[in-house]
């Protein structure tokens, strides 16, 4: 637990990550919300990453407990008397740790998605994201020549698109199996474009990027056509997943490090290093999906070289600081 910083005139103990997304971001806030009954509630904390709202001393065990239970039914109404609150827009990342998906109940709520965060507390349709209406997604890898053979090896059964795409002198797509095809370009210091023209390889509407020290569980791949889809319904264009840093073995302090790798095949990337999609509307276009993980393997020697190498690339943006807490085990 934190004290919250002086001179905010808040007197609170603040938990270091968040009960919903585990970010360690819960902050001051200011924020209100307006419950279906009328009454209108200030929150002493918020998470700079979902958005949910808590009370200084409210029960982040209880106020988990709470929200699972609320998000098991057919259609979620904020508690006005609950530890914590949250709008229509949270309501939809906290929904996804469930594998559940949230549709609004009207226009009100629509306009809701579209301007977060707003007052109104959430009310939504919740539905399974199994079984539910899809969206076909591309899964796009980027690799060397000489991980190919592991990343063919290791393919998932979801995907009936795959585009690979080497870091070495350009060739064109060649087709390797029915689904799968393997392309090159050289690197050369710029990921963003790298990962422009590996998106330009999809054939479906959406594609999830991975690189080849990256998996996600099948179970999660299979929940992604329906997440595309409900991104759609909700003029959204990428959607982040956690990411899970394992340095020799050992979860990595740097969590969630959410990744915007599910986008629409038009969103382009920006950024030497440290890429991000380019939203017109901004983070209002994207969302989080807590529905599973990105593991990210990686080696003490490489977190030590990585940022070093980034910072050369694009001077100021290397993150040199984030070397240190990769090599820092996961606390609460």
């Amino acid at each position: 637990m934190h004290a919250a910083p002086q001179g905010t005139g808040i007197d609170v103990t603040r938990p270091r990550r968040c009960f919903v997304c585990a970010a360690d971001m819960p902050a001051p806030s200011g924020r209100h919300l307006t419950f279906s009954d009328g009454r209108r509630r200030g929150f002493l904390l918020a998470c700079g990453s979902c958005g949910v709202l808590l009370d200084g001393e409210a029960d982040v065990v209880a106020c988990r407990g709470h929200l699972s239970a609320a998000l098991a039914g057919a259609t979620f109404v904020s508690d006005g008397a609950a530890g914590y609150g949250l709008d229509l827009y949270t309501l939809r990342i906290a929904a996804t740790r469930l594998g559940r998906g949230v549709r609004p109940l009207d226009a009100a709520g629509r306009a809701d998605l579209r301007h977060p965060h707003a007052e109104q507390a959430a009310r939504g349709a919740l539905y399974d994201l199994a079984g539910a209406e899809r969206l076909p997604v591309s899964l796009g890898l980027l690799c060397r020549p000489s991980e190919l053979d592991g990343v063919l090896a290791g393919l998932p059964d979801w995907a009936d698109d795959v585009a690979i795409l080497l870091d070495a002198e350009a060739a064109p797509p060649r087709p390797v199996a029915d689904t799968v095809r393997v392309a090159a370009r050289s690197l050369s210091g710029d990921f963003a474009a790298q990962r422009n023209a590996l998106q330009a390889m999809a054939r479906h509407p959406w594609m999830l990027q991975l690189d080849a020290d990256e998996r996600l569980a099948p179970a999660a791949g299979r929940l992604l056509p329906a997440l595309a889809a409900m991104a759609e319904a909700g003029a959204v264009r990428s959607v982040g997943l956690a990411r899970e840093n394992r340095v020799d073995g050992v979860l990595a302090d740097v969590f969630p490090d959410v990744q915007y790798r599910l986008n629409r095949r038009d969103v382009a990337y920006a950024g030497r290093v440290h890429e991000r999609p380019l939203l017109a509307g901004g983070w209002r276009e994207s969302f989080i999906s807590l529905h599973g993980v990105i593991e990210h393997t990686l080696s003490r020697a490489h977190v030590e070289a990585r940022s070093r190498r980034y910072e050369a690339l694009d001077p100021g943006r290397g993150r040199l600081e984030e070397a240190e807490a990769l090599l820092r085990p996961y606390r609460d």
